[in-house]
């Protein structure tokens, strides 16, 4: 028999090697990526779900879907664009306590429209208790039990709800350059409590608190840490003492990383399955038209971008000290990574939030090779 050249057989041999390389399983995915606090519009849907692709994210809720008649229909029409991908919170008719007595009722009475329209919760925002008054013109408390029947009826139709009470601690505190969240209020001044005739910080955390013990079978969801990233302790005792309490990340990461990552690394591992992964990514149509969980004088560059999805989830997953936070105008300080173990990241990257929505979320069609 005829022996082969040996340069044949070399040839043969890559040929065969790039064969089995490319029959080579898959890598694993990264876990699953389900970010429950976001904002847009339905005209913005596209560039939603190109900035999910490209940084890896399965799926998104938008807390911004207005009312029945008001928006919803549409929110909830762009979504379907795209199933699987993006749900829709509704959020409260707040004309009606302006329209006289039993307004709460009023309210409550259009979740089961929202409900129907398939809305997956509700969101309540930070104008409750600091903004939105009643026919008498008296501003309307986190706990005013007129509203009672709006969070009654929520529960009993299976809407978590996603609520925004107050804002960070120094926005309470006067407004100069010794203010740690100066460089954001210098661009948002209107933002600043700071004299103005409303309840303090401490008066609207135990607002919320007897607002969650009051409704024990409704799913609340106290986003941006618990609305007390500034006090994880007290968050981690309110979520030891309501079992419907839920905190999502949304907006705090800068805050909560300034925290010892051990400290923090356990207040997750002790309440995996109470912790949501979000990022109060607002999101307009055009490229750079975005909000990296807040706004500067400036529109964002691709580089701001990009470091503020990097940095977020090098939060969760790495132990990287001084890491420049996802975004700078909250702070001049560094945070330190938790490095979670894959089982805790993977409950507050997803499973969680699956739970809370009622559903499994596909794996989305087109993450980037960047973002694996």
């Amino acid at each position: 028999m005829r022996r082969l050249p040996k340069g044949f057989l070399l040839a043969l041999g890559c040929i065969l090697l790039v064969a089995a390389c490319q029959r080579r399983p898959a890598a694993p995915r990264p876990n699953r990526k389900i970010d429950m606090h976001a904002h847009f519009g339905p005209d913005a849907v596209q560039h939603v779900i190109e900035l999910m692709d490209h940084y890896g994210v399965d799926a998104i809720v938008n807390l911004s879907g207005g009312i029945p008649g008001h928006g919803l229909e549409q929110q909830l029409g762009a979504a379907a664009r795209y199933p699987g991908r993006i749900f829709v919170f509704a959020n409260l008719d707040w004309r009606q306590p302006l329209m006289g007595p039993g307004y709460g009722e009023r309210m409550a009475a259009g979740l089961q429209r929202a409900r129907a329209l398939g809305a997956r919760g509700i969101k309540i925002p930070k104008a409750l208790g600091l903004g939105f008054t009643d026919y008498t013109g008296t501003l309307i408390k986190v706990d005013e039990p007129e509203l009672d029947p709006v969070f009654e009826r929520a529960g009993e139709l299976g809407l978590p709800i996603a609520i925004h009470v107050g804002d960070p601690v120094a926005f309470w505190q006067p407004l100069g350059p010794e203010n740690e969240r100066f460089d954001e209020l210098r661009v948002h001044p209107e933002w600043s409590f700071h004299g103005k005739p409303v309840p303090s910080w401490e008066e609207l955390f135990a607002a919320l608190e007897r607002r969650v013990a009051r409704h024990p079978r409704t799913t609340f969801i106290s986003v941006h840490f618990g609305n007390a990233p500034e006090y994880p302790e007290r968050v981690s005792a309110l979520l030891d003492r309501y079992s419907n309490l839920l905190v999502d990340t949304a907006a705090r990461v800068p805050e909560i990383g300034r925290h010892p990552a051990r400290d923090m690394r356990a207040l997750f591992q002790r309440h995996a399955d109470r912790i949501l992964f979000g990022t109060d990514l607002g999101v307009g149509v055009r490229q750079f038209d975005l909000m990296l969980g807040s706004t500067s004088d400036k529109p964002p560059t691709q580089s701001d971008v990009d470091h503020f999805f990097a940095s977020t989830f090098r939060y969760f997953e790495s132990g990287d000290r001084g890491l420049a936070h996802p975004t700078p105008i909250q702070g001049r300080w560094t945070i330190e990574g938790i490095s979670l173990p894959p089982e805790v990241l993977r409950k507050v990257y997803g499973t969680n939030a699956e739970r809370i929505l009622g559903m499994t979320i596909p794996d989305s069609p087109g993450r980037s090779s960047a973002s694996q």
